[in-house]
């Protein structure tokens, strides 16, 4: 199928507010907000919250925020508006009951007086029959005297929409030809007993109203394409619906033992890794890499990029795992591509309560200014700035047990106060002289470097791991250094 010329493509991206947001919900956003934005299309952002029960006020103010995090911008839709508002359909009820009239009218719907143990019988029976256990079609013809019976009893009827006797055939954007038989396809419930619309009505009916050209969603969803294929035919006799719209299925994300992600999965959580400090360009680059890459060999690259490069058609139908590893260290190479600047600015939650384990009296801007080139190199994720400059603003750095354990062995102590002699007569103004002065410490005890300044490290920042050391030294300050060795050498003494 040729990609849709610019300006025509409208694509919709319509979430329900329950619970926090997830990544295989951003996954679909991106992939429908790249397409839209490569063709120039439009954008239709919609909140499906006809589910009283699980929708919430605060999940679709999650939506909207994480939305405007990310850099989603949408055409038509919550406080931009549009020609088809409103765009949440708990407004759109009246629109709902109308279509659904007119489907029964027509004949393309009827009354299903069935009961829920009536049903689970005749899909048993059908299942030990080896045959299809969907709906029977049981009053699909009733009579005008079966239907006086099951009122007079009380039963209160779902409305069903009558799929036509026939195979369905589309061809999906991701996965080429598709082909359902009537007998895996059957009739199913659109309006509940109560008079609720069902997702399998609305969901068709706003893509019609909004003229919807493509929906691009996932592959979850595939097994109601027919169902929805057939309504939308429905919905074009009744002069509703002007167009179907091509169907894309994005692959499966996959999780910890090849499970689907679920959001019920803790790394599934968008919020979790906006706490984790990943930036808003890393993470849709990895999520891009979900069934998508803009080249074989490039997987770093800009949003910018993206969208000019995007076509669905290239989208990889098979599962994709979520690789935690790999999101950190696409994340890393973006947090290294920033402006120093920005970086210094992105940082600052980080450096602040409740995160930060000093007190705010105790950061020094022009320390943090100084340190922020070395420390964005070396940062997978923003949250890792808090343990990496700790010691430049606590009075003593914090400790880590194991590193002391680890860097303070036999003889420790004698290099320390070697260092500690060299470091007093370095020039402080200088990374390049004060690294001398601790090679020089080691050659005195027979150790290069690397063994040598591990026990300055762990004096002087608490941990075995963190920023240049010498750079960090010099930022610290002579003063400083040299109170923490003392701490250090009376702690050994001890």
């Amino acid at each position: 199928m040729a990609s849709a010329p610019a300006s025509s493509v409208r694509v919709r991206f319509c979430p329900s507010p329950t619970g926090n947001p997830h990544v295989g919900l951003v996954r679909t956003a991106l992939f429908n907000w790249a397409f839209a934005r490569h063709h120039e299309g439009t954008l239709v952002f919609r909140i499906e919250d006809t589910d009283a029960a699980r929708d919430s006020e605060e999940s679709y103010h999650q939506l909207l925020e994480a939305m405007r995090w990310l850099g989603f911008d949408w055409d038509e839709g919550p406080e931009v508006g549009g020609p088809h508002a409103p765009y949440r359909q708990s407004q759109r009820m009246d629109l709902y009951k109308d279509v659904a009239a007119k489907l029964l009218e027509t004949g393309h719907a009827y009354h299903c007086y069935c009961s829920q143990e009536e049903l689970d019988t005749r899909r048993e029976a059908a299942r030990a029959a080896g045959k299809p256990s969907g709906y029977d079609g049981h009053c699909r013809a009733l009579t005008a005297g079966q239907i006086e019976e099951y009122q007079a009893q009380g039963r209160a009827p779902i409305v069903r929409f009558r799929m036509p006797d026939e195979t369905i055939t589309f061809t999906d954007l991701v996965r080429g030809e598709l082909t359902f038989t009537p007998e895996n396809v059957p009739d199913y419930g659109i309006v509940r007993a109560n008079g609720a619309p069902l997702y399998t009505l609305v969901n068709p009916v706003d893509d019609a109203l909004m003229e919807i050209t493509h929906v691009l969603r996932g592959e979850d969803l595939l097994s109601s394409t027919p169902r929805q294929i057939a309504l939308y035919k429905a919905l074009t006799e009744l002069g509703i619906a002007k167009r179907t719209p091509h169907f894309g299925h994005l692959p499966y994300v996959m999780g910890e033992g090849n499970k689907k992600l679920s959001k019920r999965d803790p790394q599934s959580s968008l919020n979790l890794y906006r706490e984790r400090g990943f930036l808003p360009e890393g993470l849709l680059n990895y999520l891009s890499l979900l069934g998508w890459s803009l080249s074989a060999d490039q997987d770093v690259f800009t949003v910018g990029e993206m969208v000019a490069a995007f076509d669905i058609e290239d989208v990889n139908p098979n599962p994709a795992r979520f690789d935690l590893k790999k999101a950190e260290a696409i994340n890393a190479d973006h947090i290294r591509l920033l402006d120093v600047k920005d970086f210094t600015e992105r940082c600052r939650p980080w450096l602040q309560a409740p995160f930060a384990p000093w007190a705010p009296e105790d950061f020094d801007e022009a320390k943090w200014q100084a340190i922020a080139p070395h420390a964005q190199t070396r940062l997978k994720v923003l949250s890792e700035i808090t343990d990496n400059v700790d010691f430049l603003f606590l009075p003593e750095p914090a400790l880590d047990e194991a590193s002391w354990a680890k860097a303070m062995k036999e003889g420790a102590g004698d290099l320390l106060r070697t260092a500690r002699e060299k470091l007093e007569s370095a020039d402080w103004t200088s990374a390049e002289s004060l690294k001398e002065a601790v090679l020089a410490a080691g050659e005195a005890h027979g150790l290069k470097l690397g063994k040598a300044q591990a026990p300055v490290r762990v004096a002087v920042t608490g941990r075995t791991v963190g920023l240049p050391l010498f750079e960090s030294l010099e930022i610290l300050g002579k003063d400083g250094t040299l109170a923490r060795i003392d701490a250090a050498l009376a702690k050994l003494a001890a």
